[in-house]
C-alpha cells in the first residue's frame, strides 16, 4: 500500500514569515526516514499506511504546539493498494507522456 499525503501546517500567530516554524516540521519529517518532497506550497510525504501518515501529522503538530497558539493545516490523501514509490512514479508517468523523460 502507498499513502501519499500533501499537507501544509504553519502557525497563524507568528507574523508574515513562518519558514522558521515550517523548517522545524521538515526537519522532523527528514529525520523520520519517510520519503518527502518540499514544495513552495506544502510538502508531499509517502508512507506505507494511513497510520504512519497520520503519525506524521500528529508529530508535526507536536513540533509547533509548545509555542504556537493557532495552527493552520490542510491535508490531502491518495491511498492506493498494491503500489509503492509513487512519489516519483506519478511524476515520471506524466513526464513520459509529454516527452520530457525517455521510457
Amino acid at each position: 500500500m502507498s499513502v501519499l499525503m500533501e499537507f501544509a501546517m504553519f502557525p497563524t500567530d507568528k507574523g508574515e514569515s513562518v519558514s522558521p516554524y515550517v523548517s522545524r516540521i521538515i526537519k522532523m519529517i527528514d529525520e523520520s526516514g519517510f520519503e518527502y518532497r518540499l514544495t513552495p506550497m506544502g510538502t508531499v510525504v509517502e508512507a506505507g499506511s494511513l497510520q504512519e501518515i497520520m503519525g506524521i501529522v500528529e508529530k508535526a503538530h507536536e513540533v509547533l504546539e509548545p509555542d504556537c497558539n493557532r495552527i493552520y493545516s490542510t491535508i490531502k490523501l491518495d491511498i492506493r493498494k498494491g503500489a509503492e514509490n509513487r512519489l516519483e512514479g506519478k511524476v515520471k508517468s506524466v513526464e513520459e507522456k509529454i516527452g520530457k523523460v525517455k521510457k
